[in-house]
């Protein structure tokens, strides 16, 4: 009976596509990370939540956004840390490629069908190396998170009273910086280390090696490990990735500072100014974590913070949004179409039209989905303003998890609204595209072209 349960389930997972079942796999987390956060023995004593807020919090820890309607602190006794934790990891590194690595534990093969999901859930262009990639991109998380919670445990024991919180303080921490997730358990972010410069270095550190990439982490390790690093050449994804980013962490910094100067900057000593600003623009990229109160900043700076989320971190990472390379290769075909040029050069390659085409679709899809939540938001929760909700939807999308504070006072529909956006934010824009989408037929005819008038 349980053999022909398991044929007909295989049998449902083949009609569909791998879109379609990444979409499935994702679902099914969110159930089981609903089931295990509604768990009494894993609350402090006298907590209740209502099943939206179970919900909530449970697909904001798969999707690792940190936008929270609970402070988890007051509501996760130790054991729910740990719990949270590995639903964080779960949803970090991705549900096909920690489920894949269990599928290899228990000795079976890989064949091509999960091949197939796996490249889909990294956005992968080649089936092979799928298993080596899988044992790489574990080995890699699971080494810094290592690192940083011995490093960060044994800070802390000059902030915590024993040395059991001052470790579990330093591991939720690192899990949580690494997979970008945003949540803590501090109770107030990071606001309580705004002056201890090691703290958010480290956490800095954490943010973008979680943010920039598992390719690039992965040929990071080529280069360092081989012995004839003159002869290394980086592919052009790691190039475009880490040049993006990197720029686009100088330039938030920058205009965080710029327009803020005399506001929130105001009065502040030199180091004091850059490191608000560098963390503010690193968090941006998805870690969600955060020194001080984002709701003090002026609204151009909201705004600024608003699009960074909104690109969100690099394709194959643990974030969210458009993604980098799509944002690069947008404004690289934009520049070169001004400039009068049909093909895009970068870094001395040319991009693939198809990737042209595929980079306008995210971003012309992105902008609708979120422009249409904004405006549901603005009318289920009209005492809000628009710059807040635009905020709030522009982290969930992105899957950031900044907040000016308003996520524990949204209503139902509100908080359905930015639910379907940090799930969409995780699985992607494609992933979302295909949802209605099976196997695609083969054209048998074409029609004839008329051209249109444009712009």
């Amino acid at each position: 009976m349980a053999q022909t349960r398991i044929s007909k389930f295989n049998n449902f997972l083949n009609r569909l596509s791998p879109f379609q079942v990444i979409i499935l796999f994702y679902l099914s987390a969110v159930v089981i990370a609903s089931f295990l956060i509604g768990l009494p023995f894993l609350h402090k004593e006298g907590v209740h939540l209502s099943l939206i807020d179970i919900v909530f919090t449970a697909v904001s820890a798969v999707s690792v956004t940190g936008l929270t309607v609970v402070s988890t602190p007051d509501v996760f006794n130790t054991p729910g840390y740990f719990v949270l934790m590995f639903i964080l990891q779960f949803g970090g590194i991705g549900v096909m490629t920690l489920g894949t690595f269990i599928w290899l534990m228990l000795g079976q093969k890989i064949g091509l069908k999960r091949r197939q999901l796996i490249k889909t859930d990294q956005n992968r262009n080649t089936f092979s190396g799928m298993v080596s990639l899988i044992k790489q991109i574990l080995l890699i998380i699971i080494l810094i998170e290592a690192i940083g919670a011995l490093i960060l445990g044994i800070y802390f024991l000059q902030y915590f009273p024993t040395a059991g919180e001052a470790f579990i303080q330093g591991m939720f921490a690192s899990v949580s910086a690494t997979t970008n997730a945003g949540f803590d358990i501090t109770g107030s972010s990071l606001v309580m280390f705004e002056h201890d410069y090691f703290v958010q270095m480290i956490n800095m550190t954490l943010l973008i090696l979680g943010a920039i990439g598992f390719p690039v982490l992965i040929e990071v390790k080529d280069y360092l490990t081989n012995p004839k690093q003159e002869l290394f050449k980086f592919s052009l994804f790691s190039k475009l990735t880490s040049v993006t980013f990197g720029a686009l962490v100088v330039a938030g910094a920058i205009l965080i500072y710029l327009f803020d100067r005399t506001h929130f900057f105001q009065g502040k000593s030199w180091h004091e100014s850059i490191f608000y600003a560098l963390f503010q623009s690193v968090t941006t990229r998805n870690g969600g974590l955060a020194t001080m109160d984002v709701s003090e900043f002026t609204i151009p700076t909201l705004l600024v913070i608003c699009i960074l989320m909104f690109i969100g971190a690099s394709p194959s990472s643990v974030g969210g949004g458009i993604r980098t390379t799509t944002f690069a290769i947008t404004l690289l075909s934009v520049i070169s179409y001004a400039r009068g040029k049909r093909d895009v050069r970068v870094f001395r390659r040319e991009i693939d039209p198809e990737d042209i085409f595929r980079s306008f679709i995210v971003v012309n899809t992105a902008v609708t989905i979120t422009g249409l939540a904004i405006i549901l938001l603005n009318v289920f929760e009209p005492e809000f303003t628009l710059i807040q909700l635009m905020f709030e939807a522009c982290s969930a999308f992105g899957t950031t998890g900044l907040s000016t504070g308003i996520t524990p006072d949204l209503h139902g529909p509100g908080k359905i609204i930015i639910i379907c956006l940090m799930f969409i934010g995780r699985i992607g824009i494609f992933s979302f595209l295909f949802i209605l989408r099976g196997k695609t037929p083969r054209t048998k005819y074409h029609y004839p072209k008329e051209p249109m008038i444009i712009g």
